[in-house]
């Protein structure tokens, strides 16, 4: 038993288990109906387990790197061109709250109470295999459903519009189907990890959204790279990650010098080639301050070259906080991949893996850096991989005994 353990007791881990529960709840009715709700929901469970918050000697390097960027970013916001009318109301305030109670969230599953920690994974598995059914149906018929639900409540929705919004469903599957996979598997019903996945591969296709696919196949890849280089793989992630977040500026410029980057460029559909467009732009201001950056919300102010944001997000890092913001970027996501190292073959780390590949695909190509849902998706991802990562793999809730083997087997795994 930890001290936290002894300190708020069983009635302490039961509540925790039952605010997942909640959350389970509402993860696939949002992920359909509105997924900017997911910042209010991570919030609020959060809030809820405010007191499970703790950094353990394993968490510190992403707790430091979290730290550094909200005050670099709050700092940053002196010499920013964007500035909020109040200053709690800027992006700087918010993501100092939401490290806190995301941060809380995902520790009040290491201290919610197993057997309704699993009624919580139950719940979660049957909300996104009923999500996935509900994609593949509005894949098939142009989001008819979703457009009834709109018109039933009496705000009817163009048809492409339609479309357009039911697609953010398609990402948040595709960022969280290998959790709820291994939930499958661990719970008996592996058949749900093949729906899961052929949701997020119909819903691409039917609803004309590129990255999920392109997601999934990288999530894909990186799980069965851990499955089969449990040590190296992972190590092998977590410098490619740094790579990415610090060296994507000297990318970008080496493959414009080598003219592959407008060839590229001329062959992509329009869309691709847009975010292409603001890549270059965002490389020109970048070498204008290149050490501070431009300030948090930067991005903003650069139009028409950029659209609210890069859509990068180690190029928005760089724009707006520079080589420091990127820097603390890289360790962190580092330290993720760094904690996902086995010594043998585990699900738990592929399916961990998978997600946070996931979430960096479109992080490269789609959503801006700071936007609440988008953070508060990947605070879930995380939230739902240490979920299934503790379900046992038999009927019943783990033995201590076999808790602390495999402690003691892959000590990166908090339990």
């Amino acid at each position: 038993m930890t001290a936290s353990e002894g300190r708020f007791g069983p009635f302490f881990a039961r509540w925790c288990g039952w605010v997942l529960v909640f959350a389970a709840v509402m993860t696939p009715l949002l992920g359909w109906l509105g997924p900017l709700g997911f910042a209010p929901l991570m919030a609020i469970v959060g809030l809820l387990t405010l007191p499970a918050f703790e950094v353990r000697e394993a968490d510190r390097p992403a707790a430091i790197a979290l730290l550094v960027t909200v005050l670099w970013a709050a700092s940053s916001m002196i010499w920013s061109p964007f500035q909020p009318d109040v200053i709690w109301s800027g992006t700087a305030a918010k993501l100092a709250a939401q490290g806190l109670l995301y941060w809380a969230a995902w520790c009040a599953v290491r201290r919610a109470d197993p057997a309704i920690l699993r009624q919580a994974m139950w719940v979660f598995l049957a909300g996104m295999s009923l999500l996935s059914a509900v994609v593949i149906f509005e894949a098939a018929t142009g989001a008819r459903l979703y457009q009834a639900v709109r018109a039933a409540i009496g705000d009817p929705i163009r048809p492409d519009l339609a479309v357009k919004n039911v697609a953010q469903g398609v990402f948040v599957l595709a960022v969280l189907w290998a959790p709820a996979a291994l939930a499958a598997i661990r719970l008996g019903w592996w058949q749900l990890a093949v729906l899961l996945a052929a949701a997020v591969a119909a819903g691409s296709i039917g609803l004309a959204a590129d990255a999920p696919i392109i997601a999934l196949a990288a999530g894909v890849t990186a799980a069965a790279a851990v499955w089969r280089w449990p040590l190296g793989a992972p190590r092998v992630m977590a410098a490619g990650a740094a790579v990415f977040f610090l060296a994507a500026p000297l990318i970008v410029w080496g493959l414009q010098q080598s003219g592959l980057y407008a060839r590229l460029q001329a062959a992509v559909s329009l869309s691709w080639s847009m975010r292409m467009d603001y890549w270059s732009y965002a490389l020109g201001w970048i070498g204008d301050k290149p050490f501070r950056g431009w300030g948090l919300d930067a991005s903003r102010m650069f139009g028409p070259g950029i659209r609210l944001h890069p859509h990068n997000g180690a190029l928005q890092i760089w724009l707006e906080l520079g080589l420091i913001g990127a820097a603390a970027a890289a360790v962190f996501w580092a330290s993720l991949f760094h904690r996902l190292e086995r010594r043998a073959p585990d699900p738990g780390a592929m399916a961990g893996a998978a997600a946070a590949v996931a979430y960096l695909t479109f992080a490269a190509v789609s959503f801006g850096v700071w936007q609440e849902w988008w953070l508060a998706l990947g605070a879930l991802a995380v939230v739902a991989s240490l979920g299934a990562q503790r379900l046992a793999a038999g009927a019943g809730a783990p033995a201590a005994s076999s808790v602390r083997a495999k402690a003691s087997t892959y000590p990166h795994l908090s339990e």
